[in-house]
């Protein structure tokens, strides 16, 4: 029930309206910008009553803009009704319906980096933000908004949206309030560098800014985020943690990482908080992290002392992150900060705090270059995310990755990656259960040696090996055997052979 704890100006009250009125603000062709972050924070209510109107007849088909993915509750939901004509800049593999829609061209989908997205809504690139929906804890007496687990790019587009529905979620630990530090950028040419010079430093408001007369609807809620628990480490992914703890040991050793360490990012995921957690198990010094999310590995090290401060655009709140979070709320409040996803993913910032990206891509090939959106080059199964923000703006660029996929049918390493995100520019390190690759000053073939003999299962290390004999036959800077790489001889069996062409 709302309450004064929530809603702080009387007259807020009175713009409680329900999820029906609230969704019937929203029309076709509207461009909706929602709060949330992979999913956290994100609002539930409207979305849902949205999608039951088109569903009994309303033509409406809208835009959805985010900060990444979202719930079933606004992608599924909103998607099983053919009520979304373009998404943008990210969604997840988990929401199914839109993802066929996406590969049947049914949704315009736009894929952009992440760190980009809000400067150019407010660049007006896109239109105008029509509507946008945002979840809270509370809204000030100031008419401000206290957000929950995710912020993305909801300041950015209440700053511009010419209707605001706030959904305030009493499921919130009003303990959150505090942990946020909004800030938004002034446009070019006026702007300045961020003053974030340590990823505990605060250089904004703990509140979104809008204000009591811009706020059109209020709907309660309390709608948990639909998060689900994180696999346990594998074996597998053991083994990648324990390589990587010892590779970055050894940077410091050398005096290439200072002792005290650099901030770390880590992707998303079961293998990246696998990963993540193992940090644990060496002997590195207290970490921090300046991140664009925050898994539940995160919370799991602050507890033990492993990870003294933690920037991120969202945490993912998995019942058991709940119950850490309402256990020790103050513990968790002084060691986390979370920004908006341009601040979060800014190459500025990054690249001046010396961060270290991990990240995890679907495939990457012998020269380097990895894929993290498509399957046989068309098939999208998510968007690139921030992985591009951090992998080139890093300190160092790491990918980790199992070396086999479909239960060791198929290599992760590749002859050539059939779709290119990041470039052989933009990764040095490459981590699998079998080795690490550490391709920094070698040119291209020596990076392929390096990465099949270091990253490649044994399995595959045969048929990969006599690619590159093959390729190196036609000669130039970065050899390739086009019919070899992209005929269905290279859909690896685990025999280690090359499947005869069809």
């Amino acid at each position: 029930m709302l309450d004064a704890t929530r809603l702080r100006n009387p007259s807020l009250f009175a713009k409680v309206v329900s999820a029906d009125e609230a969704a019937a603000l929203i029309t076709d062709g509207m461009r909706v910008g929602v709060g949330g972050f992979t999913p956290s924070g994100y609002p539930k209510q409207t979305t849902l009553a949205l999608a039951e109107q088109i569903r009994r007849g309303k033509p409406c088909r809208i835009q959805i803009w985010s900060g990444a993915s979202v719930g079933p509750e606004i992608e599924e939901e909103l998607a099983k009704v053919h009520g979304v004509s373009v998404r943008m800049p990210y969604y997840a593999a988990t929401n199914r319906t839109m993802q066929a829609q996406i590969n049947e061209r049914e949704i315009a989908y736009i894929d952009l980096h992440l760190s980009e997205f809000a400067q150019q809504v407010d660049y007006g690139f896109f239109g105008e933000v029509d509507v946008a929906i945002v979840e809270a804890a509370a809204i000030t007496e100031q008419g401000d908004i206290v957000l929950g687990s995710g912020v993305g790019n909801i300041p950015m587009f209440v700053r511009h949206a010419k209707t605001v529905i706030v959904e305030v979620n009493t499921s919130i630990p009003l303990e959150m309030e505090g942990m946020h530090d909004i800030l938004i950028l002034p446009k070019p040419p006026r702007r300045r560098e961020i003053p974030i010079y340590a990823p505990s430093d605060r250089a904004g408001s703990p509140y979104v800014t809008c204000g009591l007369e811009r706020i059109d609807a209020i709907v309660e809620s309390d709608i948990p985020d639909h998060v689900r628990t994180l696999a346990k480490p594998t074996p597998t992914t053991q083994a990648i943690a324990e390589h990587l703890v010892d590779f970055l040991e050894n940077e410091v050793r050398q005096g290439r990482i200072p002792a005290e360490m650099l901030p770390l990012q880590s992707g998303v995921g079961t293998i990246a908080n696998a990963v993540l957690m193992g940090l644990s198990a060496g002997h590195l010094p207290p970490l921090t992290m300046y991140s664009e999310i925050l898994q539940d590995a995160v919370f799991h090290l602050v507890r033990s002392g492993n990870i003294r401060a933690a920037s991120g655009c969202a945490f993912t709140p998995s019942p058991e992150v709940w119950e850490m979070f309402r256990a020790e709320p103050e513990l968790y409040r002084k060691s986390i900060v979370l920004r908006p996803l341009d601040i979060s993913n800014s190459p500025e910032v990054i690249r001046r705090l010396g961060v270290i990206a991990i990240n995890t891509p679907l495939e990457f090939d012998i020269y380097g270059q990895a894929n993290s959106t498509h399957v046989l080059g068309s098939k999208m199964i998510n968007g690139i995310g921030g992985s591009g923000d951090y992998m080139r703006n890093g300190y160092l660029s790491v990918f980790t990755s199992p070396s086999t996929g479909a239960g060791g049918k198929i290599s992760k390493v590749v002859p050539m990656v059939s779709h290119a995100d990041h470039t052989e520019h933009d990764g040095q390190i490459f981590i699998t259960e079998c080795g690490v690759a550490d391709t920094r000053g070698l040119d291209p073939v020596a990076r392929a040696k390096e990465i099949i003999e270091h990253c490649a299962h044994p399995t595959f290390r045969p048929v990969l090996r006599e690619y590159l004999r093959l390729a190196l036959r036609h000669g130039g800077h970065e050899p390739v055997d086009l019919a070899a790489a992209f005929q269905p001889a290279l859909q690896f069996r685990a025999t280690g052979r090359m499947r005869p062409a069809e």
